[in-house]
C-alpha cells in the first residue's frame, strides 16, 4: 500500500529521495537532486541503508557493536553527502538512516513521507553494470509508487545542469 502523494498541495513541497551508498556515482545523484531542488523549490531527503549481514549475532555485545559502527559510518557517508548538497544548492537535506533489506526501506520512507515525488539514482558508467540498487529497481520499477529518475554516472556537473 502507498500513501498518496501530496507534494504539491498548499502547505506541501515536493522532496526528491536520494540513496547514499559506497559507489563512485552517488555524487552524480546528490548533484541532480540538489539542483533539482532549486529549480523548483522543494527538498532533498538523503537515505542511507545499512545492512547488517548476521542479525543473530549470539556473541556478548558483537551485534550492538556491529550496528554502532555501521551507525557512525552511515552518519559519515550522510555528512559528505549533505556537505555536497549544501555547497550545491545551499539546502540543509534531511537526513534518514534506515536498517535492512533496501526495497522494502525505501518504499517504507517513501510510505511515510507524502512529500516524496521522485526517487533519484545514479548509474554506474561502467562494465560491471549500473549498480546493485538500480538493477535491483529495474525489477521493481513497474510497480514502483513514485518515479525513478536514474542519471547516468559519467554525466558531468555542467550536463547535469543542463538537464536539471
Amino acid at each position: 500500500m502507498t500513501t498518496q502523494r501530496r507534494s504539491y498541495e498548499t502547505g506541501h513541497k515536493p522532496k526528491c529521495l536520494v540513496i547514499v551508498d559506497d559507489t563512485a556515482e552517488w555524487d552524480r545523484a546528490v548533484y541532480f537532486a540538489s539542483r533539482w531542488s532549486i529549480r523548483v523549490g522543494g527538498g532533498v531527503v538523503m537515505l542511507r541503508i545499512i545492512e547488517i549481514e548476521d542479525q543473530n549475532q549470539q556473541w556478548l555485545g558483537v551485534a550492538d557493536i556491529m550496528r554502532a559502527e555501521a551507525e557512525e559510518a552511515a552518519n559519515e557517508a550522510l555528512d559528505r553527502a549533505s556537505g555536497r548538497a549544501n555547497g550545491i544548492a545551499a539546502i540543509t537535506p534531511e537526513r534518514v538512516i534506515r536498517e535492512g533489506e533496501p526495497i522494502a526501506q525505501i518504499v517504507d520512507v517513501i510510505d511515510k513521507d507524502v512529500d516524496i515525488s521522485m526517487l533519484v539514482l545514479a548509474a554506474n558508467p561502467g562494465p560491471e553494470g549500473p549498480g546493485p540498487l538500480v538493477s535491483m529497481m529495474a525489477q521493481e520499477a513497474g510497480s514502483f509508487p513514485i518515479p525513478v529518475v536514474i542519471v547516468p554516472g559519467d554525466l558531468s556537473d555542467s550536463a547535469i545542469d543542463g538537464l536539471s
